[in-house]
């Protein structure tokens, strides 16, 4: 099996296990460098890194550019060249490559982020809205009925007749809707308070809301105050409204989640010899000096810094 194919299998392998990932793909090259056109690698959001981008010289600027996509969400070109100053514009990310050989290289960085998914309760036509609803913006749809088939939900990505959620793998990519309509809203909400999701939402008058949070408190249930109730401002509206006020909510309050999560970028340090970004973790050359760290790229430039015994200038 080519490298290639490894990477191809390890990015299905990532996608059905629904994590967030980057594909880079080597787009050009000017020898001499140990990357070819058409060269891939995956980038997971910690720091992992499958496949070949180049050698040392390329491949912690790639992780990085990597992390900072998962996190804006956003491809980028990354060229990195030793003629070129530092750059940052919009699609395009400039770095200047210290490397002796004096190759360089352009990377496209694409980020591939699971989509969200919706898990919709109950067979209601606000139920019956917001799958077809979710399925249209783009979300991974799920709906959950007592007795449900298939063919009762023919929008849904994913029919479960039970309670038991395990095959959707609820996660913190999850957002989750009851919309029973008081049939079965207390045991809907208990299946799925043990998961970490991203939003329980429960769409009942105030009234009814604050009875069935009163019934699990009874039943000894922890986490209440993660549910919400859905669709506060469609009040009156139809059952179709009520499905579009409460997906608009899910929408708006990803967006802001978004935002918010930041990825930790892995700590770089700068090679004392050629200024190369040096990835720390994964540094395969380190030299101490007194109570100084120092991490190299190579070891041609850790050989010319332990015979001078201080940093030299490039």
């Amino acid at each position: 099996m080519s490298l290639a194919d490894e990477v191809f299998d390890r990015a299905v392998e990532l996608r059905q296990r629904g994590e967030t990932f980057v594909v880079a793909t080597v787009v050009r090259v000017e020898p001499p460098t140990s990357a070819r056109a058409g060269d891939k690698a995956l980038i997971t959001a910690d720091s992992r890194l499958w496949g070949w981008v180049g050698g040392s010289c390329s491949e912690a600027l790639v992780r990085r550019e990597a992390l900072v996509a998962i996190g804006d969400g956003q491809p980028r070109l990354v060229k990195i060249a030793p003629d070129q100053a530092p750059e940052h514009r919009p699609g395009v990310v400039a770095h200047v490559s210290t490397c002796p050989s004096a190759g360089s290289l352009d990377v496209f960085i694409d980020p591939q982020l699971p989509r969200p998914l919706l898990l919709v309760f109950g067979d209601t036509p606000a139920a019956h809205a917001l799958v077809r609803l979710g399925a249209t913006v783009g979300y991974r749809t799920c709906a959950v009925h007592p007795g449900a088939v298939r063919a009762d939900f023919p929008e849904a990505e994913q029919v479960i007749g039970s309670l038991d959620l395990a095959s959707a793998r609820p996660n913190a990519a999850t957002w989750a809707v009851v919309a029973t309509m008081g049939h079965y809203d207390e045991d809907a909400i208990e299946a799925l308070l043990p998961y970490e999701l991203a939003y329980i939402g429960l769409i009942a008058s105030r009234r009814r809301s604050a009875t069935v949070l009163d019934v699990l408190a009874g039943r000894g249930m922890v986490g209440l105050e993660r549910v919400r109730r859905a669709a506060d401002s469609s009040v009156g509206g139809s059952q179709e409204e009520i499905a579009l006020a409460t997906l608009a909510e899910i929408v708006a309050a990803r967006h802001v989640r978004q935002r918010s999560e930041a990825i930790a970028l892995p700590a770089i340090a700068t090679d004392p010899v050629c200024g190369m970004a040096v990835e720390v973790e994964h540094a395969m050359h380190v030299a101490r000096l007194g109570e100084a760290t120092y991490y190299f790229c190579g070891a041609s430039c850790m050989d010319a810094f332990r015979r001078k015994g201080q940093p030299v200038s490039r």
